[in-house]
């Protein structure tokens, strides 16, 4: 079961990254191009928040069944041991809040400008801590290494 559950953490990565990039992208466009907000734009930005929550849910399961995470008091003393234990998914967890409190900030705004601003910073923060988390790991960022 682990197996299964990491290759499906590892692989789903790239529909949220996708994701992610697509929603900062056409935020970009529409902020600085003085676009309406749209009902896609609402969708993709919706899916791309779906698509973290759901990444969240699997790689909270994943947490309790890694023989990577281990809860002792020697696991802050080792690299390995206190990344996926403490490091990993505090960053993680941080990213998603970032893009739970964008994605609720902007259906709040009034003005189309500023819904793409808000989904455009949110999202782009949110971005660069999952980079950094997954390059920090010292896993291939493009091959499903276990």
């Amino acid at each position: 079961m682990y197996k299964f559950i990491l290759l499906l953490h590892s692989g789903f990565r790239y529909l949220v990254l996708a994701l992610m990039l697509w929603a900062i992208l056409q935020s970009l466009a529409g902020w600085f191009g003085k676009k309406e907000y749209t009902e896609g734009n609402r969708k993709v930005n919706l899916f791309a928040l779906i698509s973290a929550h759901t990444q969240l849910l699997i790689g909270l399961i994943l947490y309790f069944i890694s023989p990577f995470v281990v809860f002792a008091k020697e696991t802050m003393r080792e690299a390995t041991a206190r990344y996926w234990t403490v490091e990993h998914i505090a960053m993680m967890i941080f990213a998603i809040v970032l893009i739970t409190i964008g994605h609720s900030k902007s259906k709040k705004e009034t003005l189309p400008e500023a819904k793409h601003r808000t989904i455009a910073i949110f999202y782009t923060l949110a971005l660069i801590i999952v980079v950094v988390a997954i390059v920090q790991s010292k896993r291939a960022f493009f091959g499903l290494s276990s």
